[in-house]
C-alpha cells in the first residue's frame, strides 16, 4: 500500500469537501449549505469557480480548511476513482471522509514525532494507522476513532514532554481561554494545547518548542513570530492566523496567500 499523502491535492479530489460537508455563512462560507449538497461555486470539473478570490467574495472559511490529503485519498483509494456524481450513497462517502480526515491529521503529527523525537511506539502507531486508511469504505467506517485518538494522544504528549524538557519552568496554558490577550514575550516551551488564542496578540513572541496542539489561532496576530520550532502546528491553524513575511513556519507548512 502506498504511503498516504498528508496535504491536500484538489486536482485529484472530486471536490468532496465542497459537496459532502455542511457549512454556514456564520463560519465564513458565504452561504448556509447542508451536507451532501454541492456548493454553488463548484464547477462540473470539480474545480472552484472563485478559488482565486475566495476571501474577497466572502468565503474565508474555504481558505482555512485543510483535509490533510484525505480528500484525494478517499477519491482515488477508498472509492477507486468513482466520483460522488456516480456514487449512490453520499451519506456513506461523507462518513468515510469524516473518519479519514482525523486519521490523516494524526499521521501528520506522528510524522512530526518521527522527525523530531523518534519513538518506536509512535512509528508502530503510524504504520497501523496507514493500514487503516487503505481499507474499503466498510473497513474505514469500522475504525474506532476514540481508541485511535487515545493511543495517539498519549504518544504526542510523551513526545511533547521529551522535546520541552529543556524548558522546565515553562507554563502550562492547556485549554486556557486566552482570546484577545496580549501574549508578546518569552513563551519558550509553554503548552497551549487546546487553548483559545482567538485574536491573541503574539507579535514577535518567542514560541520556541511551544506545544500548539489543537490551539484555536483564528485571527491570532503572529506577525514577526517565529513558529518554526513549535510543536504540532497544522496548516489550518496557520491559515486561520494573521502573519507576515517575518513569521517563521515549520518545514512543510505553506505561507497563506492572504498574509501578503
Amino acid at each position: 500500500m502506498a504511503t498516504p499523502e498528508l496535504s491536500s491535492d484538489c486536482s485529484r479530489c472530486f471536490g468532496l469537501c465542497c459537496v459532502l460537508l455542511p457549512f454556514s455563512a456564520a463560519a465564513g462560507f458565504g452561504i448556509d449549505k447542508p451536507g451532501g449538497t454541492p456548493c454553488l461555486n463548484l464547477a462540473d470539473d470539480d474545480a472552484c469557480r472563485i478559488h482565486a478570490t475566495l476571501r474577497e467574495d466572502g468565503w474565508p472559511g474555504c481558505t482555512v480548511f485543510e483535509c490533510f490529503g484525505a480528500g484525494q485519498h478517499v477519491s482515488q483509494v477508498t472509492y477507486r476513482g468513482v466520483s460522488w456524481r456516480e456514487h449512490d450513497n453520499l451519506p456513506e462517502m461523507a462518513a468515510v471522509l469524516s473518519v479519514m480526515r482525523p486519521l490523516h491529521e494524526m499521521l501528520v503529527h506522528l510524522t512530526e514525532v518521527e522527525r523530531r523525537s523518534p519513538d518506536p511506539a509512535a512509528t508502530t502507531a503510524r504504520t497501523d494507522i496507514e493500514a487503516l486508511t487503505g481499507g474499503d469504505p466498510e473497513s474505514v467506517l469500522a475504525v474506532d476513532l476514540d481508541e485511535v485518538h487515545e493511543r495517539v494522544g498519549g504518544l504526542l504528549a510523551d513526545a511533547s514532554t521529551r522535546l520541552r524538557r529543556s524548558h522546565p519552568a515553562a507554563a502550562d496554558r492547556s485549554r486556557a481561554d486566552l482570546a484577545g490577550r496580549t501574549l508578546r514575550g518569552d513563551h519558550r516551551g509553554w503548552t497551549f494545547r487546546g487553548a483559545s488564542l482567538i485574536r491573541a496578540d503574539l507579535r514577535d513572541a518567542d514560541l520556541t518548542d511551544a506545544d500548539l496542539l489543537g490551539a484555536d489561532l483564528r485571527d491570532a496576530d503572529v506577525r514577526g513570530c517565529d513558529l518554526s520550532t513549535t510543536l504540532f502546528l497544522t496548516q489550518p491553524q496557520v491559515n486561520a492566523a494573521t502573519g507576515d513575511a517575518a513569521t517563521g513556519l515549520p518545514d512543510g507548512l505553506r505561507r497563506p496567500g492572504h498574509w501578503a
